[in-house]
């Protein structure tokens, strides 16, 4: 007690930057490694790695393994595994590609690049990938097949039925509508991109105030309004950065010739366009964005992370976990249907090796990403950006003359050490023994 009568406080404990941010560790220490990856990169390729033009293409190339990452993340949480998911991309790319380019002309008679062929031909390869994804959940959650037998079963079955279905052959893709879904035949160019930039960031802006807002009336505390500005600013920036730096890749003009002379004009003298955002990479944030909040907001995404932590308590609250686990793979086939529909366009044509040792990609995105292959822990932004470090490092070593052997090694060990630093970090933080 003081002079005073009055009983004596002990001061608040200092916080440092990191805990006033509140700002994950793990993802930090990602954010860290992928900045030390560019920064060596640049300089060893004299800056040619942030160039515009490798960064588009970075980030187009890792537009399939970064979408079925995030259906891996809540595999993972639940305690299972895929080792489907390249086969499944497979599949799905063969159904497709004969679909718009022989069975439907021949079965509607009309004609290749038709928009109701394509249209079909998405739903019915979407279909298919939802489909080999709830045979897979069935096998597993019914019949209590463990997921490494069962999807090690159809990593060999649909790759080999993929060959079948094109008869071994490959099939050229040249449909216009579909190579929008594909790399540089699908960007929104400069003046759009930028446009939606700005509605990311003010979206972005909104999402953290109404977080904020939620948390005061629940009556949490909440970091100091400067923090929460300079996170909104950090947001901000790393969006608009992103945009404005794909708005300078320009398109050659030998093509800006060839789509004037398309529409039967002339090309006008200084004429020039910018790439912008890829539609490949917009549908990737949109299905980042709808897992994210699928995981947070929805009963489903409760429901898994709840199974992921302790499976027999899940069933004995009432969770239906075999039912569940259909729906985990389910919804991981038609992510795979929707990441096999980008790869064919970006390739623009399917061939038999086409996702092949993309299952173990996937889940070292993910795992990267710090998804606890315990279960119960993980996170879509994570599983995405595990992706564009892997795909980064791929990238870079190709640019600087690595052979593709000494890559897969670099990648191999790159999974190894994540997963010990995750270990790590859950024993110091009291999750592990």
């Amino acid at each position: 007690m003081t002079d005073t009568g009055q009983v004596a406080t002990a001061p608040a404990p200092k916080r440092g930057i990191i805990d006033t941010l509140e700002l994950d560790v793990r993802l930090l220490g990602m954010l860290v490694a992928f900045a030390a990856i560019a920064l060596v990169f640049t300089i060893w390729t004299g800056g040619t790695f942030v160039s515009p033009r490798n960064v588009f293409n970075i980030s187009v190339q890792a537009v399939p393994v970064a979408i079925m990452a995030c259906g891996m993340v809540f595999v993972i949480v639940a305690r299972q595994i895929d080792l489907s998911v390249g086969s499944m991309l497979a599949m799905c790319s063969a159904v497709m590609a004969m679909s718009q380019a022989t069975w439907l002309p021949q079965a509607m008679g009309l004609e290749y690049g038709n928009p109701y062929i394509l249209v079909i031909t998405i739903l019915l390869g979407f279909a298919v990938g939802t489909g080999m994804g709830a045979i897979t959940g069935w096998l597993v959650g019914y019949q209590r097949i463990p997921s490494f037998i069962v999807t090690l079963g159809g990593l060999f079955v649909w790759r080999n039925v993929n060959w079948y279905t094109t008869n071994g052959q490959s099939v050229s893709l040249t449909d216009p509508h579909l190579l929008m879904f594909g790399g540089t035949e699908g960007v929104l160019g400069a003046p759009i991109s930028m446009v939606l930039g700005v509605i990311a960031s003010v979206a972005a802006v909104l999402g953290l105030m109404s977080a904020r807002r939620n948390k005061q009336s629940h009556g949490f505390v909440v970091k100091p309004a400067w923090a929460e500005g300079v996170m909104m600013a950090l947001v901000v920036g790393a969006i608009m950065l992103f945009v404005t730096w794909l708005s300078r890749y320009p398109v050659p003009e030998a093509k800006l010739k060839r789509l004037f002379e398309a529409r039967g004009e002339v090309m006008p003298e200084g004429y020039s366009a910018m790439h912008g955002l890829p539609i490949s990479v917009i549908i990737l944030i949109v299905v980042a964005v709808g897992m994210t909040i699928t995981a947070r907001k929805t009963r489903l995404g409760r429901y898994i992370f709840a199974m992921g932590g302790n499976p027999d308590a899940a069933e004995l609250s009432g969770i239906n976990t075999r039912a569940l686990t259909v729906k985990i793979f389910a919804l991981m086939g038609f992510l795979c249907g929707l990441a096999a529909l980008i790869a064919q366009a970006r390739l623009q044509s399917h061939g038999n090796d086409i996702g092949m040792l993309e299952e173990l990609r996937v889940i070292a995105a993910a795992v990267i990403g710090g998804t606890a292959l315990a279960g119960g822990v993980g996170t879509i932004y994570g599983a995405v950006l595990g992706a564009l470090i892997m795909q980064s490092l791929q990238s870079g070593m190709a640019m600087v003359g690595v052979d593709t052997p000494f890559q897969n090694v670099v990648v191999g060990l790159v999974l190894v050490i994540a997963v010990w630093v995750d270990i790590i970090y859950r024993k110091r933080m009291g999750l592990t023994k």
